[in-house]
C-alpha cells in the first residue's frame, strides 16, 4: 500500500494533542474520531465514506499509518454514545468526560479561527460527524 497515493487526514492541530492521538491509532486504542459536521460544511468537503482509506498525518505532517473507514454517522452532540467515547482512545470514562474534552477543543481559539466564528460554541443540538475505522497500514511495512 502506497500511503502517498491517500487522502490525508489529520487528527487535532499540529502538537501534544495531535501526537496523543496518532500515537493511540498507532497502538490501536483510537478506532473511532469526532468532528463538527459545520467544518466539512464551511471547507466544502464531502464526508468520509464507509471504505474510505486515509494516510494519517503526525505533527510534522509524516504519513505514518493507513485507517480505512468502518462506519460514519451525523448525530446531535447529546446523542454521542458511550462506546464511541471510549473507542475515541483518549481515556475518557464516561460521555460527560469526553464531552467535556471535545468543548474544550471546539471551543478553542484555533477552531473558532477556523470556523471564522469567535463566540462559536457547540450545544446539545449541534451536529458530529462520528467516524468509526481500523488501522489498516503503518508506515514502513511496505
Amino acid at each position: 500500500m502506497k500511503l502517498d497515493d491517500l487522502p490525508l487526514v489529520e487528527f487535532a492541530f499540529p502538537g501534544p494533542l495531535r501526537d496523543q492521538l496518532v500515537a493511540a491509532i498507532l497502538s490501536g486504542a483510537k478506532t473511532t474520531t469526532s468532528g463538527l459536521l459545520l467544518g466539512y460544511e464551511r471547507e466544502n468537503e464531502p464526508l468520509p465514506r464507509v471504505g474510505q482509506r486515509m494516510a494519517v498525518v503526525d505533527s510534522q505532517e509524516r504519513r505514518v499509518a493507513a485507517i480505512e473507514v468502518t462506519e460514519v454517522r451525523v448525530v446531535r452532540l447529546a446523542d454521542v454514545d458511550l462506546q464511541h467515547a471510549l473507542d475515541e482512545g483518549e481515556g475518557d470514562e464516561s460521555v460527560a468526560q469526553w464531552r467535556a474534552g471535545h468543548e474544550r477543543f471546539w471551543h478553542s481559539a484555533e477552531v473558532r479561527a477556523e470556523l471564522g466564528d469567535p463566540g462559536f460554541t457547540v450545544n446539545d443540538d449541534t451536529l458530529v460527524l462520528t467516524k468509526r475505522f481500523r488501522l489498516v497500514h503503518l508506515a514502513g511495512d511496505e
